[in-house]
């Protein structure tokens, strides 16, 4: 075994848990605060166009989160594997899992690159009959999908990294794509600096620059820093059970995000019978989350690593504080998230050059959604802590109990009173009903996963000390 390969172990198995959740998690939520504000910033800028164009963003929302679910959920999948068989020191697996990983970020490429050319027109012809809607968005999307090599290619170079513990790396590709990203969008949907004016499609170009900048740099830093798995592109050969363990993981997290795309869209539907207006306010309103949610993924992102990490290592203990201290955060992050969308709703609706009906319609809407922030931040917790035990199932139960089970049939049923404001209650409503199946979730997968891990004290010291004597050699 390499001295890298130990000095890896001695962080994820054997630093303090809380030094550990803020080492690994700080550098995601600084990189996923950019994010955010490139959400933000991206959508400030496409309302200055006109209120139609920041729908057609809002309206593309489902199909651009469907490709991320995609990514993200085949990343989880590699994290998970990867972290336990580190954790397990079974080095040649983890080598497997990066170089699939790759594999298969290129398939998720082409899927989208030929649902893009073929559907892109037709997704907002169902949704909307409105001219200037259909031809912005279908620019917007175009581009997006077929472009989405540098998203897949940014999402797993970032998740190998996430998985050795290398996430100050993870940070600085996402800072370079979000960061790039902000630069670019007033410059090509204004058209400054001798560019042309393009508008909306300006910023779905300056969105696949970024995206390929950030997979660039990933590429580059997994090539030179991390040591602790080898990427091997030639004579690579696709290895099925490898595949089957990414997406045991990855699928029900891919289709859990994907839920996320089908509420989205059925949502929009929904509120187009009020008012296109309803569904730029509710695109505005995701944009305005993110930076809630943002910080509790990045602790999610940090927290998964470890947990896989631990489960593999069979460090029960360190694994339950793992848990449990996230949650904490994740808490009172979301906390301070519902007293700001309370108490300036208006001025977070102003950012986004808001009409007078805008803003009649955005902040009832934003303090009532908002109230599902109490219950979010321990349904999020739980969840990646399921994906990270390789339950991905019980997120998906989760997942599907909540947006698909009750919140649409909810907002449905609302919508049928004519009163707008009623359809915004079915998202505390439906977040009141994931806290119940997350705590049921919680008791089995401890009972069938946590519980029956068994590390002696005396076995654990022992492997302390042979870490501590290594080190001391490497040293000397």
């Amino acid at each position: 075994m390499s001295s890298e390969n130990i000095i890896q172990e001695n962080k994820m198995g054997t630093m303090p848990v809380n030094k550990l959740i803020i080492t690994m998690s700080l550098p995601m939520i600084i990189s996923m605060l950019v994010q955010a504000l490139y959400n933000v910033v991206d959508s400030i800028f496409v309302s200055q166009i006109s209120e139609n164009a920041l729908a057609a963003v809002s309206l593309a929302f489902p199909v651009q989160n469907f490709m991320i679910a995609v990514g993200v959920g085949t990343g989880v999948g590699i994290n998970a594997l990867l972290s336990r068989s580190l954790g397990e020191k079974k080095f040649e697996e983890a080598n497997n899992a990066a170089n699939n990983g790759i594999f298969l970020a290129v398939l998720s490429y082409l899927a989208f690159l030929v649902i893009g050319i073929l559907f892109s027109k037709s997704f907002f012809q169902w949704q909307t009959d409105i001219k200037e809607i259909v031809e912005g968005g279908y620019d917007y999307l175009i581009i997006c999908t077929t472009c989405s090599f540098g998203l897949y290619g940014q999402l797993v170079f970032e998740k190998l990294m996430q998985s050795t513990g290398k996430t100050v790396y993870s940070m600085m590709t996402q800072l370079a794509g979000a960061i790039i990203n902000i630069i670019l969008d007033p410059i090509l949907i204004f058209g400054l600096f001798g560019f042309p004016k393009m508008g909306i499609t300006g910023a779905a170009i300056a969105t696949v620059i970024g995206q390929i900048s950030g997979m660039s740099l990933g590429i580059y830093l997994n090539s030179t820093k991390n040591k602790e798995i080898k990427v091997k592109i030639k004579g690579f050969r696709p290895n099925l059970k490898t595949i089957k363990d990414i997406y045991s993981v990855g699928i029900p997290s891919i289709v859990m995000a994907s839920i996320g795309s089908v509420m989205t869209f059925g949502i929009n539907k929904i509120l187009l019978v009020f008012t296109s207006t309803a569904t730029a306010v509710f695109g505005v309103y995701f944009k305005l989350q993110s930076f809630i949610f943002m910080p509790v993924l990045g602790i999610n992102n940090g927290m998964v690593p470890i947990v896989s990490y631990n489960y593999g290592a069979k460090h029960k203990d360190r694994l339950m504080k793992t848990v449990k201290i996230s949650i904490i955060y994740a808490i009172i992050i979301m906390i301070i998230g519902l007293c700001i969308f309370q108490i300036f709703p208006k001025q977070l609706l102003s950012l986004f050059n808001a009409s007078e009906e805008m803003i009649n319609i955005g902040i009832p809407a934003l303090r009532i959604i908002s109230l599902s922030f109490l219950f979010a931040g321990y349904c999020i917790v739980v969840s990646s802590m399921f994906q990270a035990l390789g339950n991905g199932v019980m997120s998906l139960i989760v997942s599907i109990g909540r947006q698909l089970v009750v919140l649409l049939p909810v907002a449905y049923l609302l919508s049928k009173t004519n009163n707008l404001n009623l359809v915004w209650w079915a998202f505390p409503i439906a977040e009141l009903a994931s806290v119940l199946l997350s705590i049921i979730g919680f008791k089995y997968v401890y009972k069938k996963e946590i519980l029956p891990l068994v590390k002696s004290e005396e076995n654990l010291n022992e492997e302390n000390n042979k870490v501590r004597i290594i080190e001391c050699t490497n040293e000397n």
